[in-house]
């Protein structure tokens, strides 16, 4: 777990706002089913496969697998500089993931990508680095990293201890 205690507390107002703001279908399905920022936090270290929504330039929607790490208590994920969903991304940066464990745990969230300059992310660049390898890519030309800034996350965990 990398976040500090503002960025929990900015997790959890933003896990509340968005339980509060939701349909009633979304809030019958989460309410009571949920955990803290911290907890969330807590599980979700190391990898973790993210499904990520992007649109086509005709409005059409994409959904694709990326690898995603959750720093900050934001999503980070990485693509190959020549896939579809990179160019979606540079151009129509709104974007909607979601980190599936079977019934145990859901994470959905809406937000907004922004590009990552590793050479100015000098904590994210080594933490990719020391997960993939220095040599496992040609980091500056094949490799793109993006954030999600989200708006909004929510999660159902309908038991915490089945996710540790």
């Amino acid at each position: 777990m990398r976040e500090t205690p503002e960025e929990l507390a900015d997790l959890q107002r933003l896990l509340d706002a968005s339980l509060g703001g939701a349909t009633t279908h979304l809030k019958s399905v989460v309410a009571g089913r949920t955990i803290t920022a911290e907890q969330l936090a807590g599980v979700l270290t190391g990898m973790c496969v993210l499904s990520v929504s992007t649109v086509t330039a005709k409005g059409e929607p994409r959904i694709s697998a990326v690898d995603g790490h959750f720093l900050h208590g934001k999503w980070i994920f990485g693509t190959a500089r020549t896939a579809a969903k990179a160019r979606h991304l540079v151009t129509r940066p709104a974007a909607s993931v979601s980190h599936l464990r079977g019934e145990d745990l859901g994470v959905f969230v809406h937000g907004r990508t922004e590009i990552l300059d590793l050479t100015e992310e000098a904590e994210i660049s080594a933490y990719v680095r020391e997960f993939y390898g220095d040599d496992a890519f040609d980091w500056e030309n094949d490799v793109v990293y993006f954030r999600l800034r989200p708006h909004f996350m929510t999660v159902y965990a309908p038991d915490l201890t089945k996710l540790r």
